[in-house]
């Protein structure tokens, strides 16, 4: 799972669309597009103007309008208020489209995930927004969702290098969509201090720790969990999960 690819400014609809059919095809059926409405730290760079979060999220379905029509297989022509495609085909399809799991934390985001995906995905474990999905429209379709590791020999350790790594977890509210530059988000980072990441990461090599925050998200109801290291050590926390997460997860 793309977890997750934006689809709007920086890289064309179309585009995405034949990477994702061909990363299908190569997975054999096992791949998810991720979706969501992106960052301006990524998707300014051509000078475009980064649109109000209301005009992200109607771009980001007219997007998906436009891989799920190439996902079809036939000539598309497409003249949207956002996008234009002429004649597009793609030639390499799955034997199944891609599901498309879309990101939202803001109700807006929330309800258009439940409208137009076959899945959600988040990185909070918020039961009221995977309630808002599921109510909205999302009924039964998978949530998805993911959390930060800094594997060290020491909690405090982990700490270090979750601050020192990304220490941009610690910038509260929409500063993270908005801010156009890694020198903002360094400025920004300044506001954060060390124990302020302990809430986003989950930091030393705690297996108690590690099943805490698992059954955090399977309390707030999500199907699925992904947990990406920070940091040098990601074969300790490999080795942790193969020798005391997994097992007792079973």
């Amino acid at each position: 799972t793309t977890a997750v690819t934006c689809p709007t400014v920086r890289i064309h609809p179309a585009v995405i669309a034949q990477a994702a059919a061909t990363s299908a095809v190569l997975h054999g059926g096992r791949f998810v597009l991720g979706v969501g409405t992106g960052e301006a730290l990524n998707e300014h760079i051509f000078g475009d103007a980064w649109p109000q979060a209301d005009v992200r999220l109607e771009m980001l379905e007219e997007a998906v309008e436009v891989l799920r029509a190439l996902w079809g297989g036939d000539f598309v022509s497409h003249h949207g208020k956002h996008y234009t495609v002429e004649q597009a085909r793609i030639y390499t399809l799955p034997d199944a489209p891609p599901p498309i799991y879309v990101s939202g934390f803001g109700p807006k985001a929330i309800d258009l995930a439940a409208r137009i995906g076959d899945g959600y995905v988040s990185t909070m474990p918020d039961g009221e927004m995977v309630r808002r999905f599921r109510e909205n429209g999302g009924g039964d379709k998978p949530c998805q969702a993911g959390f930060k590791a800094a594997y060290a020999d020491s909690e405090d350790e982990g700490m270090r290098i979750a601050y020192e790594r990304w220490p941009n977890a610690g910038v509260p509210g929409e500063l993270s969509q908005v801010l156009p530059s890694p020198r903002h988000f360094e400025q920004a980072s300044e506001l954060v201090r060390p124990e302020m990441l302990k809430e986003a990461f989950v930091c030393g090599n705690s297996a108690d720790a590690h099943l805490e925050m698992i059954d955090k998200y399977a309390k707030a109801g999500f199907d699925e969990v992904y947990v990406a290291n920070t940091g040098p050590h990601y074969q300790g926390l490999f080795d942790l999960y193969q020798r005391e997460v997994l097992p007792r997860l079973r």
